[in-house]
């Protein structure tokens, strides 16, 4: 039964942006656990990705090149703090303030931090399946720091994530390329 103040239009878009934010955040978590199945699902089969000067082209290409760097990456972190979002029946389109933090090979046998303010700008597009995904980024650098960094202390070892072992829930789940069905 549903009560007759209840605007269901209204209820449907807070449903979808928060599908929205959940996709933004499951990219964060994609690249902070270098989790490239997980990556894929995330886009439409034609989705491109702008990542400023570092790649522009397809999001299928830029999830290969993530993972060609995701073996020398120490640690990655990614924090949204501001998403706005419009949505347009089947189609989207938002903008997520983040900081973004890596610690990386500085190529000299060291480490160097990289911080990055940086702003993506979304288009989005609901599936057949139902589910929001990325059809579109371009991401800006308001704000990019790199300075050497003493060897990390405290990194999680690869393999042994904790929110994998310790979250029960699908959402948290490592995904294999078998998981990954339709689309990228």
């Amino acid at each position: 039964m549903t009560r007759p103040d209840i605007d269901l239009a209204l209820v449907a878009e807070l449903a979808d942006k928060e599908a929205i934010r959940e996709l933004a955040l499951l990219y964060c978590r994609g690249v902070d656990r270098k989790d490239s199945a997980l990556l894929r699902k995330l886009y439409t089969e034609d989705a491109t990705d702008t990542h400023g000067d570092t790649f522009d082209g397809p999001a299928t290409e830029y999830v290969d090149f993530l993972e060609s760097a995701f073996p020398y990456m120490r640690y990655s972190g990614h924090h949204v703090c501001n998403h706005l979002i419009s949505v347009d029946g089947d189609l989207a389109e938002g903008e997520i303030y983040a900081l973004a933090y890596h610690l990386i090979p500085d190529g000299n046998d060291g480490w160097q931090e990289d911080f990055m303010c940086v702003r993506y700008i979304d288009h989005y597009r609901r599936c057949d399946d139902g589910q929001w995904r990325f059809a579109k980024r371009v991401v800006t650098y308001d704000l990019r720091s790199r300075r050497p960094y003493e060897e990390p202390e405290g990194a999680v070892e690869p393999g042994a994530e904790p929110s994998y072992s310790e979250l029960n829930s699908a959402l948290f789940a490592r995904l294999s390329r078998d998981d990954v069905s339709g689309g990228n």
